[in-house]
């Protein structure tokens, strides 16, 4: 698995589509071939279990609950690890030059980077980090969950309760995932 040294690894895509899980393949695989591994999920998410990364399926793995940007790299210089998991990335705190800086900075020391995340929020909008992480990875892989309404591939993470705040930390009670043509339907309804 030397070709990934130093490599960015994305998995986005809308809540459900097995981004999470993918980023727990690849580390555990990555575990099996003697890398050094470590994971990260940003502290805001608390869903399930503190300091396990926690898929919809309920498998997990265990992680560092980092606040930002600065925190990460504080671990990765003190544990130097061979290869870095990062959980639900839009969520991490700091600047989006901030991060991609720090990114870039731990690929440039030949350290391999699994970022998962979200591509969009509840409106289709893109996360900006996601955004800008997407042309620099050297691997990306766009997951799609099944849309509730029709069985097509889903598009967006469709926000069920009538919070208009960015960012709800939820799982099944909040979202749900919806193609682009019921997400609009979904939309015409809530005017």
């Amino acid at each position: 698995m030397h070709q990934y040294k130093g490599k960015l690894i994305v998995h986005t895509g809308s809540m459900f589509s097995g981004k999470t899980s993918s980023l727990e393949k690849d580390i555990k695989r990555f575990n099996i071939a003697g890398y050094k591994t470590i994971a990260f999920k940003p502290s805001i998410d608390n869903r399930y279990r503190k300091n396990e990364i926690v898929t919809h399926d309920l498998t997990s793995m265990d992680c560092l609950l980092v606040k930002d940007i600065d925190e990460l790299l504080d671990y990765v210089d003190e544990l130097k690890p061979d290869v870095i998991g990062i959980d639900e990335v839009q969520f991490l705190q700091g600047s989006i030059e901030d991060i991609i800086l720090g990114i870039n900075k731990i690929l440039s020391n030949d350290i391999t980077v699994v970022v998962a995340g979200l591509d969009m929020d509840f409106t289709g909008t893109p996360f900006e980090v996601v955004k800008e992480l997407m042309p620099i990875a050297d691997y990306l892989y766009k997951h799609h969950a099944v849309c509730v309404n029709c069985g097509s591939d889903a598009w967006v993470s469709h926000r069920k309760t009538k919070a208009q705040e960015r960012i709800v930390i939820g799982a099944t009670d909040e979202y749900e995932p919806l193609c682009r043509k019921c997400f609009a339907e979904e939309l015409e309804k809530e005017k």
